[in-house]
């Protein structure tokens, strides 16, 4: 980070900037931090007051906005540190690879499981078929830029997408179902949970036991409204956020 003070009041009285100290602060400190690589330490609550010619009261004032906002973390003990981009899930129905590439990431699939079986009842329901009839499932670790991001379990009505398993599945899937089986999927019901990651689910995330998650259950629709994927992830809650548009209905 840049040694040069931060808090001038500028070349002339007009020039000054009148926003709160802290607020300064904490815009300059942003701003470096962009130029910067995740998990980087910054420097200690003395060296920014020693630094920047302010007090500890508006060193903290800054680090907590910045901690509120996703761009740093704090371990105790440890310092503060910055944070990972995260991933803003919106409203609108996208696949992984679709969210990974609008962000600049590099999208990867590690397969850990691909077969066929009896849907069961709760799968039934979601899909409109009866128990017996068979679905492919799909489980997959997602990954950004080489980084665990999500663990998924997909299925899939298996006579509607004969062949399946002998695709490649590296890539997305919905790509493959739309382009190979004119299965266009136009919108989801699902519910967000939040989740304490177990030990499975940990070390395929790459994070400790315990490390919070969110757990999406979602089951996707065609341009027909028939249902054609019950799917189940568990989203690294460090990655990611739930950006929602909402409105107040008029009386």
């Amino acid at each position: 980070m840049t040694t040069e003070e931060v808090l001038t009041d500028g070349d002339g009285p007009h020039d000054a900037d009148r926003r709160p100290k802290h607020e300064q602060l904490r815009a300059r400190l942003r701003g470096e931090i962009e130029l910067m690589k995740p998990h980087t330490a910054l420097p200690t609550e003395r060296e920014l007051v020693s630094r920047y010619q302010v007090s500890r009261s508006t060193v903290r004032q800054a680090l907590d906005a910045l901690a509120d906002d996703g761009i740093v973390y704090r371990v105790h003990g440890a310092g503060t540190f910055v944070a990972a981009p995260t991933i803003s899930k919106s409203h609108r129905l996208t696949s992984f690879t679709e969210d990974m590439r609008a962000r600049g990431l590099v999208p990867g699939t590690r397969l850990l499981a691909a077969d066929e079986a009896p849907a069961g009842r709760q799968i039934a329901e979601e899909l409109q078929i009866t128990p017996t009839d068979p679905v492919v499932r799909l489980v997959r670790v997602r990954s950004a830029d080489e980084r665990p991001m999500c663990l998924e379990t997909v299925q899939l009505v298996a006579e509607r997408v004969p062949d399946l398993l002998r695709r490649d599945l590296g890539g997305s899937l919905y790509v493959l179902l739309e382009n190979d089986y004119g299965l266009r999927l136009v919108r989801a019901e699902q519910v967000w949970t939040a989740i304490a990651l177990d030990d499975r689910s940990a070390v395929l995330l790459g994070v400790p036991t315990g490390s919070p998650a969110f757990l999406v259950q979602r089951t996707s629709f065609d341009d027909r409204d028939r249902p054609q994927e019950a799917t189940t992830s568990i989203y690294r809650a460090d990655r990611y956020n739930v950006r929602l548009n909402v409105r107040r209905s008029q009386s």
